[in-house]
């Protein structure tokens, strides 16, 4: 365990905001957390954990303390003729776990490739792309519960998943801190192709495509769409993309028959946010040190590198604004803001 004091938190966040936390703690198993949790200041502290930094937004310095998993095993815990179980450490890169499963030919998360963060974040945020979304693909999540000291293990239906969204990220469920994760993965994978332009991609150039085929062609998709977090700093989507009643689509698509759209199960409608904002004609906008990304309106990015956490929420509220004011659509932020 390395704990650490006044620490910037700058290499910490993939938007690149300058913050610091009062306390950094990296933990490497169990043994530590039950360390922490016998600590009087930790268990009555403000605290945070995260991966990567991939989804959050840094609005002030943080006073309490921010953990990090550093658990990276992966086991393989079970196979039968159909699927292959994987424990994974929260620590894990995500984009790791993927490139290793998809190159055994091991299907269900190869439309997630390139995603950044870790594992253990990507199960609390329910991360999705091109059609699938990780919660599909779950079998359990296991915490630790920083206060009391106990290990629970939550069954997919008690992660009670949505749109971006798990039980974790409720307020009375803050304080379990995800250790590992079990996933179920295929061995005879039907390809999840639903998005034309990967579809045409795989289909142009693959005979028998394999899940290894359609992460290379999803990684290319991103790098030409989504900027470097290493070069301009960025979330990736900044905005969920909303979904409204099929009558309100009616109504919008009788203004926009070009709007694109995808029908759910439920009747209603979800409408790319991207779509929205460009639309509006935001793409490549600046507002001071903030920006959108003049390649993809779902991305804000931190233009010049000097751009404060305040700086990137004033421009998502305008761009919410001028959504609002021309669709009547209301875009909620993906990424977390940390106040």
């Amino acid at each position: 365990m390395e704990i650490r004091q006044n620490h910037s938190l700058l290499e910490h966040n993939t938007f690149g905001i300058r913050a610091q936390a009062d306390w950094f703690v990296s933990f490497h198993g169990l043994e530590d957390l039950s360390l922490l949790a016998r600590d009087e200041y930790f268990q009555e502290c403000r605290c945070l954990t995260i991966g990567e930094g991939s989804n959050l937004l840094f609005l002030a310095n943080f006073h309490g303390v921010i953990l990090h998993s550093e658990i990276q095993t992966i086991d393989r815990t079970s196979e039968d003729e159909g699927h292959v179980d994987f424990l994974v450490g929260s620590g894990v890169r995500w984009n790791d776990f993927v490139s290793l499963a998809s190159k055994e030919g091991l299907g269900g998360i190869e439309n997630l490739a390139l995603i950044p963060g870790e594992v253990g974040a990507a199960a609390i945020q329910n991360i999705g792309a091109y059609g699938m979304e990780i919660c599909e693909r779950i079998v359990a999540v296991h915490t630790f519960h920083r206060r009391t000291g106990e290990q629970r293990i939550f069954s997919k239906d008690e992660c009670a998943y949505a749109y971006r969204h798990s039980i974790f990220k409720e307020p009375e469920y803050a304080d379990y801190i995800v250790t590992h994760v079990h996933l179920r993965l295929d061995k005879k994978p039907t390809l999840r192709l639903d998005y034309a332009d990967l579809r045409e991609r795989i289909t142009s150039q693959y005979k028998a495509p394999t899940p290894d085929d359609v992460r290379r062609e999803v990684i290319s998709i991103r790098e030409s769409k989504l900027p470097n977090p290493k070069v301009v700093g960025n979330a990736g989507s900044f905005f969920m993309n909303p979904v409204v009643d099929a009558s309100v689509f009616e109504t919008l698509q009788r203004s926009y028959p070009n709007m694109p759209h995808y029908p759910l199960a439920d009747g209603r409608v979800k409408v790319p946010a991207g779509w929205l904002i460009d639309t509006c004609g935001l793409k490549g906008y600046r507002m001071g040190h903030a920006g959108v990304y003049e390649k993809q309106a779902l991305v804000l990015i931190n233009a010049d590198g000097e751009a404060t956490g305040q700086d990137i929420a004033r421009l998502a509220e305008h761009i919410q604004s001028e959504v609002m004011q021309r669709f009547s659509i209301a875009i909620e932020p993906e990424v977390r803001y940390i106040v």
